[in-house]
């Protein structure tokens, strides 16, 4: 079976692109390797096709995914007018660094369901595997140029967002995409995984510790890692996140969840993975939301952390009763 690529919706967004002279680049806030990938991979392909425009890969800076490029801070006092795309976002509340930015139209690329965000011209499929793919899609079937270290961002955010082509969004168009890519930039893939899976031990015994400490009731298991345990094992908010898919294919589990102190930002940040159970509707009562079987939100009390850990054992009660 061949797919259809909706090549008038690549060409409305490649127009809107070149018409403008300033554009900023965002995506949500705590990113993950798809969102930080496909940002700035979309940002180095603009600035490779039209060298001449201003194009800014705005949010907070993760060191952790510092290999994938840098991102700008550009004053947004020097900016009257400007196109702004969202990338992996559906909710503006959860867009990372555009206050106060001046902008004429928003394009949205996302793969989440959708919300609140308005665009001039959206592209939003739950379908795909990633961001990452979805830009991939945009630069195989556009003028938009590509290069080895754009393609090995996009790989990047690809392999990651489907956990290794293992997680349900993978379909036959993930495989053709990325064997588009390969084929046009020759990238070297194997090596790339260093980047995603190589680890400091300090975090593999952080996983041990996850392991060891997680409350398993009716088939949901959370765990609630305080700042003085991130500090133990020399860890920072955003890790367990990043970890949460290691427990994909534990029998035992049909909804996890990790809630994190985030000091810094006096909340709880909180991720949620499920193999049966809808979750992204629980997840959206509670400032959060994102994909059926993968979300996360961020809370300010434990009362309500623990209300939501209570809707989330229901769920897999309930599913439990009809499956």
């Amino acid at each position: 079976m061949i797919y259809i690529i909706n090549k008038s919706l690549l060409n409305k967004i490649y127009k809107e692109i070149k018409k403008y002279s300033t554009i900023v680049i965002a995506r949500h806030i705590g990113p993950d390797p798809d969102a930080i990938a496909s940002q700035i991979a979309l940002r180095d392909s603009i600035k490779l096709t039209f060298p001449t425009k201003n194009v800014y890969a705005v949010g907070t800076s993760v060191s952790k995914f510092k290999s994938y490029g840098n991102l700008d801070h550009p004053n947004y006092n020097d900016i009257t007018s400007s196109l702004l795309i969202v990338l992996d976002v559906p909710n503006m509340a959860r867009i990372d660094g555009i206050d106060n930015l001046k902008y004429d139209s928003i394009i949205k690329i996302d793969h989440h369901p959708k919300e609140d965000i308005i665009a001039k011209v959206e592209w939003g499929d739950e379908r795909k595997s990633s961001t990452c793919q979805m830009v991939a899609e945009l630069l195989l079937n556009t003028h938009l140029r590509i290069n080895k270290k754009i393609a090995e961002n996009l790989f990047l955010g690809i392999v990651s967002d489907s956990e290794r082509f293992s997680l349900k969004n993978t379909t036959y168009e993930t495989f053709d995409t990325v064997k588009e890519l390969i084929k046009k930039s020759e990238i070297e893939f194997t090596k790339l995984y260093d980047i995603l899976y190589t680890r400091p031990f300090s975090e593999y015994k952080f996983i041990a510790y996850i392991t060891n400490n997680m409350v398993i009731n009716n088939k949901l298991g959370y765990i609630k890692i305080s700042d003085a345990v991130l500090k133990e094992y020399n860890v920072d908010a955003a890790t367990p996140s990043n970890l949460i898919n290691n427990y994909n294919f534990i029998e035992e589990l049909l909804v996890w969840i990790f809630i994190t102190e985030d000091v810094k930002n006096n909340q709880y940040k909180i991720s949620i993975r499920s193999r049966g159970p809808i979750i992204n509707t629980i997840a959206s009562k509670y400032n959060g939301g994102g994909h059926k079987f993968a979300c996360g939100s961020r809370l300010n009390t434990m009362e309500e952390v623990d209300s939501l850990i209570n809707e989330l054992e229901k769920a897999c009660i309930a599913y439990e009763e009809n499956n």
